[in-house]
């Protein structure tokens, strides 16, 4: 289900959802996708991840619904614990997240794009949660997650009326970061990728946990005072300094590449 690959000595992981023909997730396939970010998270060379779809056609098509058809309740409970862990984890990623849209990113799909921290999209791509239209809803952090990105309207369209978007209409509401052509998504997101491996990883990750704070409705005050504190804890490690004299030396910085927090901690 989930194939990993390396590039940039290591420093990207590239992780492809290959089940033809649409890429549809088992639980088996989510508990993978949990179970390999876990595992990312613990290689500290790893300073972004990629995830796309295989073929030219799905990023992936959601859940197998041949999963639900027997109605079975016990079932049903199993697959959305594994939905929301593999994408819970997937959200809190020590690394920056990239999602390669490739192509149709619908219902458990789009919830793996959402759960990512940047989406580039192929102008042909198509996103939905048409989970409605089957009984079922999002249970993969899309309904917290969606209006998160796009406002509440947009998700009420979108969840509410089943509204398919577009990647033209996804970039104008916020859904996506940037289009690109068909067929590109892989290198655009891996370029982009290089150019996380280029900054500070203590700053990042960092960073990436600030951002989050504003999902977990932490009040405005708390969440300033955290910042300002996280920016004295960034004296404690050897990062300010070299980044601040590399760039006074006008050379490029030489980072000490060590575990960092994962963006969900909130210590």
């Amino acid at each position: 289900m989930i194939e990993l690959d390396y590039a940039n000595d290591g420093a990207i992981a590239l992780l492809t959802l290959k089940r033809p023909p649409a890429n549809a997730f088992t639980p088996d396939g989510l508990l993978q996708l949990q179970h390999t970010v876990e595992r990312l998270n613990g290689e500290a060379r790893v300073r972004a991840i990629v995830i796309t779809g295989d073929g030219p056609k799905f990023f992936s098509a959601g859940a197998d619904l041949n999963t639900f058809a027997d109605g079975n309740r016990d079932v049903a409970r199993t697959a959305a614990t594994r939905f929301g862990a593999a994408f819970e984890t997937l959200q809190n990623a020590r690394a920056v997240v990239i999602a390669a849209i490739n192509g149709y990113a619908m219902g458990g799909g789009l919830e793996c794009a959402l759960s990512c921290d940047i989406r580039i999209a192929e102008q042909h791509a198509q996103l939905a949660l048409p989970e409605t239209a089957v009984g079922l809803l999002p249970c993969g952090c899309g309904t917290q997650t969606l209006p998160w990105l796009v406002g509440e309207g947009w998700a009420k369209r979108m969840i509410l009326t089943g509204e398919r978007v577009d990647a033209a209409t996804a970039l104008r509401i916020g859904l996506v970061e940037e289009v690109v052509e068909k067929g590109a998504a892989r290198e655009a997101a891996l370029t982009m990728a290089t150019r996380v491996t280029t900054l500070s990883p203590q700053a990042v990750s960092f960073s990436k946990s600030l951002i989050h704070q504003a999902r977990h409705g932490v009040p405005r005050s708390a969440a300033l005072a955290v910042e300002r504190e996280r920016f004295v804890d960034l004296f404690d490690g050897p990062d300010q300094r070299e980044g601040v004299n590399a760039f006074l030396e006008k050379r490029a910085p030489q980072w000490q590449v060590t575990q960092g927090t994962r963006a969900g901690d909130p210590s």
